[in-house]
């Protein structure tokens, strides 16, 4: 199952717009992953939050006649109502505006210049505003940030430096023998290649006149880099004070979600900070990709940008949830639209989870209208009906499950619910005739019924760290208390017999309604 302790991070996202669905899946996906681990049986710390500091952010704030943290506060707002809104359970949101992260980051760049790793220099190059980054040549195309589509500004400031170059070796072979972990491996390739063809320099961590940030300690002209400042918030999340002596209990982090546009920072700044921290490296990075609608990138000026709360006013909030995870490779790009979100809502949702649901518990019903009641002794539970493989299906499905979910294989478990799982389900329906045992007043049917029943109350476990109040409800309909079941020891949870055969079910409304398609 899992493992003791799981501290999970996204990255904390950059206050100069509204939440957009690249957020929100990274968040999503570390929420179902908490959820998982939580339901297993783990210590499982989630964290999350806003990166509130730097220029870009003083500059948008100036633009819109605002204070920078009158602007932070309003946005910052925004990224936590839509995590409600979606309901993600972050164990805690962090800000780096708060003033205990800003304490904990003036001493832990104390430790490193008192360590030698930080010194005072003339820093040079083309710098991309949007980035918060100085860029090689090599990174641009046709002279420009490929992220922003902006000609970077040459720059030239006095700045502290971070000798970052003193740990290249030791990161090299950590990443290559996986003690510090990147996947998928395409991605860690990649790192690999950049270290072994441009390695590390040492980089700028200061602004000599950027007012909106956390000002260095020792030299009060200077605040922080952005990059310095808000990395360290994986560990003051945790209450860290910035002394590497008070290690936080829960580091290091089991996982940290990103996409791919900050890997390179987060393989190279960040693991770099934390050695000349001496302080243990997170277990794996994990990278997914871009979302594409219709092979294009997201533009307003296209017209093709799909927001999370256009998701949730059409499908509600678990399904969105769902059709966020399960319609792209989790790791690789994505190619999303309306029209794929709506096919798979009415197949997955609609036409699948949501009919088996209504039509088994509708037999049950007609079962019952037949004075068949669903009684049957604990000998009779053993008997698995006519697919004599029904209990080891499911334990095998269990395997599997859990095997997906340590691999982070995250869309393929949601197939095997929906293809496996739920689909198995059906087809033993149409196989046992349910119906025509009813009405042949067969107590053969009293085994079949108790088997569907049964499996359903195994896929809403399975769909729980996914859609939570859609696995509740299943729950309900099933005559079961959630608040009791999830909270149960999960190796008795998912053990085959766990609702009793009499049970009282309700069909209720559909879990899924039929969409508008007007």
């Amino acid at each position: 199952m899992s493992s003791d302790k799981f501290y999970i991070t996204t990255p904390i996202y950059y206050v100069n717009a509204k939440p957009h669905i690249g957020h929100t899946y990274t968040t999503v996906a570390a929420d179902v992953l908490a959820r998982f681990h939580k339901l297993t049986g783990a210590r499982v710390f989630f964290a999350t939050g806003t990166d509130e500091h730097g220029a870009k952010i003083a500059q948008k704030a100036k633009s819109e006649n605002k204070d920078p943290l009158e602007f932070t506060d309003e946005i910052s707002g925004q990224f936590k109502k839509a995590w409600s809104d979606i309901n993600i359970k972050y164990d805690r949101f962090i800000r780096t505006t708060e003033k205990d992260h800003i304490k904990a980051v003036r001493n832990a760049l104390q430790f490193m210049k008192d360590k030698g790793d930080i010194y005072k220099d003339k820093y040079e190059g083309l710098y991309c505003v949007g980035c918060e980054q100085f860029k090689n040549e090599k990174d641009l195309v046709d002279g420009k940030c490929p992220d922003h589509q902006t000609v970077p500004e040459f720059m030239s400031e006095e700045t502290y430096v971070f000798k970052m170059s003193r740990y290249a070796d030791r990161l090299l072979k950590m990443i290559e023998f996986d003690e510090f972990k990147i996947g998928p491996e395409e991605r860690k390739n990649e790192i690999l290649s950049f270290y072994k063809k441009e390695g590390l320099k040492d980089v700028s961590f200061s602004r000599k006149n950027i007012k909106w940030g956390i000002p260095l300690p020792w030299d009060e002209a200077h605040t922080a880099y952005v990059w310095s400042d808000a990395f360290l918030n994986y560990l003051t999340v945790l209450d860290w004070d910035g002394n590497p002596e008070n290690r936080p209990q829960m580091w290091p982090p089991e996982l940290q979600l990103m996409s791919k546009d900050i890997l390179r920072v987060h393989a190279t700044i960040w693991p770099a900070m934390l050695l000349s921290l001496e302080l243990p490296l997170p277990r794996e990075i994990f990278v997914h990709g871009f979302f594409l609608v219709d092979g294009q990138k997201m533009s307003k000026s296209i017209g093709n940008v799909i927001a999370p709360e256009d998701l949730i006013a059409r499908y509600g909030v678990d399904a969105t949830r769902y059709l966020l995870m399960s319609t792209t490779a989790f790791g690789g790009d994505g190619d999303i639209s309306w029209k794929k979100f709506d096919e798979k809502y009415t197949a997955d949702l609609a036409n699948g989870i949501g009919n088996l649901v209504a039509r088994s518990i509708t037999l049950v019903e007609k079962m019952r209208n037949a004075n068949m009641e669903l009684t049957l002794t604990d000998g009779e539970k053993e008997v698995w009906g006519e697919l004599g493989f029904y209990h080891k299906n499911i334990s095998e499905a269990w395997d599997k499950y859990f095997f997906l979910f340590k691999e982070l294989r995250i869309d393929e478990i949601l197939f095997l619910v929906i293809s496996g799982v739920a689909t198995f389900a059906d087809e033993y329906i149409t196989a046992t005739k349910p119906w025509e045992l009813i009405k042949n007043n067969d107590k053969k049917v009293l085994v079949v019924m108790y088997n569907i029943l049964e499996r359903i109350r195994h896929i809403s476990i399975m769909l729980y760290p996914f859609m939570p109040a859609t696995a509740e409800e299943i729950m309900r309909r099933l005559g079961l208390d959630p608040e009791i079941e999830f909270k149960k020891d999960f190796k008795d949870l998912i053990k085959w017999g766990g609702l009793s055969p009499e049970t009282k079910v309700d069909k209720g409304e559909p879990l899924f309604p039929r969409l508008n398609q007007d």
